[in-house]
């Protein structure tokens, strides 16, 4: 019996990266600033600095650009915020926004 060949087309394949996503902070007249800069620090890894410039212009405009990130770790971002303010009672709030 003859053995047959069989040959198999090709595939590419591509790896479809997340689509990236803007993370802002939102400003309000509870949240102590230090408390801030805490939450920028630890969850979003921003060195005290670049924490600080966040902070101002939030603070000076009503919002500021914290990170750009796939929207899975933006949202895990969120997420640790909210749980470490919301049982101090603060209102500390960031949002989600597509990148364009």
């Amino acid at each position: 019996m003859p053995i047959e060949t069989v040959i198999e087309p090709a595939v590419e394949e591509k790896t479809k990266l997340s689509p990236m996503h803007r993370v802002l902070i939102h400003n309000d007249d509870v949240t102590p600033m230090d408390f801030v800069l805490y939450v920028l620090g630890e969850v979003f890894h921003l060195d005290h600095s670049h924490a600080h410039v966040v902070m101002m212009e939030a603070h000076t405009t009503g919002v500021a650009l914290v990170v750009v990130e796939p929207f899975e770790r933006a949202e895990l971002h969120v997420e640790q915020s909210r749980s470490l303010s919301r049982p101090r009672g603060f209102p500390l709030t960031f949002s989600i926004e597509p990148e364009n």
